[in-house]
């Protein structure tokens, strides 16, 4: 009976990285031996415990075979004859299939160190095709790995897409799709995760409302880049720039998908686009089951992205009503998020990125006029019901076109 550390820890401690998890491996063992040795069993679809003292993971070592569609299609063997050779050969990257033993020697069969200074994510073996799930992770390294200079392996790129015209990526269970996504998403380069799908077919399988963006063309006044995908990948870019909020980051990856479905007569103006996407998205949403929090942000910056935009043009009462369909008197936290992710849209242009964006400050400030307007003296007067409602209503518009006023003469003064 040997254990060795296994995997991520093992990669990350060669590329100098932080170790954040530990993974173990045992060699020699049974589910028995372990139990009486006081490790805690938590695995159920194969034999994983818990350290007694550490409560760090300890698997046995086990090999797996194909037995139907999907990542859970496989038949799992874990006995004491398993080699650690064998274990590490049924993992999906070579840099992913490393082991450190006791007194730190390097175990290595697949040439992972190899990979790691060439900076490449190659497949261990053919068995890779055997799980789609591996194409959405090796996208993922992708987009973590970015900048350091790593790249898919071409012969990696070629059965990942060889996976797409199988049909392999059709089994892939939402829940997971969204799990890796998010995964991705708190990378620093999650750009490179959809470039990366899209690269191999994958991205028209898992997010065709995404996919069909690239060849749909914006106003070049606007958009310099002129291609939709090329702006989504910009404003995604810009959202990780100004937050690690995962929230704002989907958003803004998604809120231009009203686009997608403009009728090409009409390009390259997209006039409603912006109420279009709305439904793509919380059809998206229901697909892939995601949290409320993310499909409602995504939702209003969808809907509202060119007003916060235009808000130095918009009239008093229609800065109100925006504050108000956002809900922003009541989700001042969301409120933010949603300026974030609009900021991004604004930057994410060629020849925009260092552009200031001073509305995000106009709307903090027109919200923070409105929830300073006091609500007693309406009551005090014995105002109610609609009656109420109405000269709150006027009240806020005036505290609106009050700070419109301030910031004009504010600016005269400054000139």
């Amino acid at each position: 009976m040997k254990s060795y550390l296994v995997g991520g820890a093992v990669r990350d401690q060669l590329l100098g990285r932080r170790v954040t998890e530990r993974d173990y491996v045992v060699v020699g063992a049974t589910a028995e031996q372990m139990l009486a040795l006081g490790y805690t069993q938590v695995g159920r679809d194969f034999p994983v415990f818990l350290h007694p003292e550490t409560r760090a993971e300890y698997a046995l070592a086990r090999t797996e075979r194909k037995s139907g569609h999907g990542y859970r299609g496989f038949v799992m063997h874990a006995a004491p004859d398993v080699t650690l050779e064998a274990d590490l050969q049924r993992r999906d990257l070579t840099i992913n299939a490393m082991a450190l033993d006791d007194d730190g020697t390097l175990i290595d069969p697949y040439h992972g160190r190899a990979d790691l200074d060439k900076k490449l994510l190659r497949h261990v073996s053919p068995a890779f095709a055997e799980d789609p799930v591996r194409v959405l992770r090796v996208a993922r390294f992708a987009a973590r790995y970015a900048p350091l200079g790593f790249t898919v392996a071409p012969e990696t790129q070629a059965l990942m897409q060889q996976m797409v015209r199988d049909g392999e990526l059709d089994h892939l269970t939402p829940e997971r799709v969204w799990q890796e996504t998010a995964k991705a998403l708190s990378e620093d380069e999650p750009g490179v995760y959809i470039e990366v799908l899209r690269s191999c077919g994958a991205l028209k399988i898992i997010f065709p409302e995404l996919d069909c963006l690239w060849g749909v063309p914006n106003p070049a006044q606007w958009h310099p880049e002129i291609d939709t995908g090329v702006h989504t990948l910009m404003v995604l870019a810009v959202a990780c720039r100004i937050s690690d909020n995962i929230r704002v980051r989907f958003a803004a990856l998604v809120h231009d998908l009203g686009k997608g479905v403009t009728p090409a007569q009409f390009w390259p103006s997209h006039r409603g686009h912006e109420e279009a996407g709305v439904p793509i998205i919380e059809a998206l949403a229901t697909r892939l089951k995601l949290p409320n929090e993310f499909r409602d942000l995504a939702v209003l910056t969808s809907r509202f992205h060119l007003h916060f935009h235009r808000g130095f043009q918009l009239r008093p009462g229609t800065v109100l009503k925006v504050l108000m369909q956002s809900d922003a008197l009541r989700r001042p936290e969301r409120f933010q998020e949603l300026l974030l992710a609009c900021e991004a849209d604004y930057r994410g242009r060629e020849g925009w990125l260092e552009r200031a964006y001073p509305q995000r400050a106009y709307w903090q400030q027109a919200l923070a006029a409105v929830r300073a307007v006091p609500v007693q003296p309406l009551l005090d007067q014995g105002l109610q019901g609609q009656k109420l409602a109405d000269h709150l209503h006027e009240h806020r518009t005036q505290a609106v076109a009050e700070l419109r006023a301030r910031l004009a003469h504010d600016s005269s003064e400054l000139a």
